[in-house]
């Protein structure tokens, strides 16, 4: 026996029902031409990963259901072939506690016309970005259906990361599980991905097909590398990351033994998949959100350069503008350097000097002012001049402003509210200073996108970081060496270690004091600050909820 399963690795958008049915029913024609027998699609594909607070209306499910029967209805012109739809699904009952509808994260078998069975997500994750819990309901049941003799057990991503719903569902004779995901990306994620569904077959003893999706959605992106897992745990299939893709796997059954054969695509280093999902990133919520094109703040330094490498790698020369506003202090060097990536990158750059701005200013404020010294105000004056100056290109010409702030900056407050945090999306948010770094090297040496190989000229990766608000300034003015704060940041933001173990493996008592008190009070700053991509297990986002008024200190 033997059969060919397509796994539809496609990027939905989410709550573009009529959009979502068309891609997936265009998958379901192309699969069924290819000679496919099954065609998976991601978790919730019809209506996108996630919808939120859409799935609290009655409306956004009823429109589901619309969809799902358009997509039921095209597949009685498709004989022979299966399509699982993610989907979700209202209850029977309707509304539960506080009127608010209840539904299943659900999947259905769709054949000939018709849906043959329904599965609903048992284990509903809450952590993280998660929270399912506030949308959905568990199911209970198992879900078996055969193709071509094989009996296929059908799992939704959690599912398949606890033993017991991939147990029940050999047990109620699957000789092959499936499973439908939507997990977000964040560094390191794959390679776990695949190592839990490794647990899954060793404990089951039985391949393993995974279906991903891909694309970015607000905050996060989804990375796909869809893969599939013969029976000794050895991969027998991976699409590439970040991109769509139809893959085709042929399943051959010879008496006992099922084993999968389809194309493997190579794990990539970490820069070049990072670099991947910040491309993606930005690309979706440009794309996705209709804006024709982006602008930001060009300032002949290390993180305005990576954002504008990013930018350009996502859009496109054409649809991206620079923007270089010199102050006093801005050195010689930084014209120099933002002339330079502009002109190796292509893009439109413009000169706006605030210093008539910055001295109007001063001047207004100068009464209010008598007898106090120049300090952080007239800084940040510098940068909220900037910003309004950006957030007017945008008004005029409808580009969003992408910010150029790194993770390092927004953990500490070494950013101004209304200055360069004024934007739409914040590009580099989640990237730590140490890995923007990292990332300008390695994008000087390779060129993924076409776009132009060594874009960032050295010197701004090698000189000191400044803000140049002040005559010479430098950023470790005000903050430990990035090698240290990175390394506190990390450990105590991302991974909750305690503070008295983050001094206990080396860290001076004073940084980590430091450090860990500018994270805690500055949370109103980020509460305020515009969404960007998530590329760690924790971001400042969704994953990170803590009190704006907080007294309590670690």
């Amino acid at each position: 026996m033997s059969f060919a399963i397509s796994i539809a690795q496609l990027n939905f958008v989410v709550g573009d029902l009529p959009g979502n049915a068309r891609k997936i029913i265009r998958a379901a024609q192309d699969a069924h031409a290819a000679g496919a027998r099954l065609l998976l699609t991601p978790e919730l594909a019809l209506c996108g990963y996630a919808a939120e607070d859409l799935y609290l209306r009655p409306a956004f499910l009823a429109a589901c259901e619309q969809a799902l029967a358009e997509v039921v209805a095209a597949t009685a012109a498709l004989p022979g072939l299966a399509v699982v739809v993610g989907h979700p699904q209202r209850l029977p009952h309707g509304i539960g506690e506080g009127g608010r509808n209840l539904c299943h994260n659900a999947a259905s078998v769709l054949r000939a016309g018709r849906i043959e069975q329904t599965y609903a997500k048992q284990y509903l994750p809450n952590y993280e970005v998660f929270d399912e819990r506030r949308y959905f309901v568990p199911g209970t049941d198992s879900c078996v259906f055969e193709v071509d003799g094989l009996r296929l057990g059908l799992l939704i991503c959690e599912d398949a990361w606890y033993p017991e719903p991939a147990r029940r569902a050999r047990e109620a004779g699957a000789q092959m599980l499936l499973t439908i995901n939507a997990s977000p990306y964040h560094l390191g994620k794959g390679g776990e991905r695949e190592q839990v569904m490794r647990e899954r077959v060793q404990e089951t003893g039985l391949p393993l097909v995974y279906a991903h999706l891909v694309g970015g959605q607000d905050e996060v992106v989804f990375e796909g590398r869809s893969f599939a897992l013969n029976a000794d745990g050895s991969v027998a299939a991976r699409a590439p990351g970040f991109e769509e893709k139809m893959l085709f796997a042929q399943v051959q059954q010879a008496q006992a033994a099922i084993t999968i054969e389809a194309d493997v695509a190579p794990r990539e280093g970490w820069e070049a998949e990072l670099w991947a999902a910040l491309v993606l990133g930005v690309r979706d919520y440009v794309g996705k959100n209709g804006f024709p094109g982006v602008l930001l703040g060009l300032s002949g330094g290390m993180d305005s350069a990576l954002v504008l490498a990013i930018a350009v790698d996502a859009l496109g020369a054409d649809k991206v503008r620079t923007v270089m506003m010199p102050s006093p202090y801005t050195a010689d060097i930084s014209w120099i350097d933002a002339r330079d990536m502009a002109e190796r990158l292509q893009v439109r750059y413009d000169e706006i000097a605030i210093a008539p701005q910055f001295e109007a200013f001063k001047a207004a404020l100068a009464p209010q002012f008598a007898g106090r010294a120049e300090d952080t105000t007239e800084e940040n004056l510098q940068a909220r001049i900037r910003g309004t100056l950006l957030m007017a290109l945008s008004n005029k010409f409808g580009s969003v402003v992408l910010t150029t702030g790194n993770k390092s900056e927004l953990a500490t407050g070494y950013c101004t509210l209304y200055g360069d945090m004024a934007g739409g999306f914040a590009v580099i948010k989640d990237v730590l200073k140490t890995r923007v770094f990292a990332l300008a090297r390695w994008r000087n040496a390779h060129d993924p996108y076409g776009t132009g190989a060594n874009p960032i000229p050295e010197r701004i990766i090698t000189r000191p970081p400044s803000a140049e608000l002040r005559p010479d300034q430098t950023d470790q003015d005000n903050l430990p060496p990035y090698e240290v704060l990175d390394a506190i940041v990390e450990r105590y933001m991302e991974n909750d270690e305690p503070v008295e173990d983050i001094v206990r493996a080396g860290f001076a008592h004073a940084d980590v004091e430091r450090v860990t008190r500018l994270i805690q009070v500055n949370e109103y700053k980020r509460r305020q600050a515009p969404v960007g991509v998530r590329v760690t297990r924790r971001s400042f986002g969704k994953d990170w909820r803590y009190p704006m008024t907080n007294k309590f200190r670690a």
